[in-house]
């Protein structure tokens, strides 16, 4: 447990680094005008940093009583990670 714990949450500290670029460039969909899809296209994508925190929280304090309950709650942020990578294959 204490290792996919670790492993999964690097991997998320190191997806922070082209986060910084993609949600820069977020903001550029706001050209096209404001409207809600645009503003929640950003707020998802900026909300990333906060899921990984607060996952990886919860996930240490539950890992000894309820080890698969903590697995699925540290893999939320992973879906920030195949949405943002299915975006930059798309376009």
């Amino acid at each position: 447990m204490k290792p996919f714990l670790i492993i999964s949450q690097t991997l998320y500290a190191i997806c922070i680094v082209p986060w910084i670029v993609i949600f820069g460039m977020s903001f550029l969909s706001f050209d096209a005008g404001f409207n809600f899809y645009n503003i929640a296209f950003v707020s998802v994508i900026g909300l990333y940093p906060i899921a990984v925190v607060v996952c990886s929280i919860i996930s240490w304090i539950l890992r000894l009583r309820k080890k698969h309950i903590a697995i699925m709650i540290n893999l939320i942020p992973m879906l920030w990670i195949l949405f943002i990578g299915f975006i930059v294959l798309v376009y």
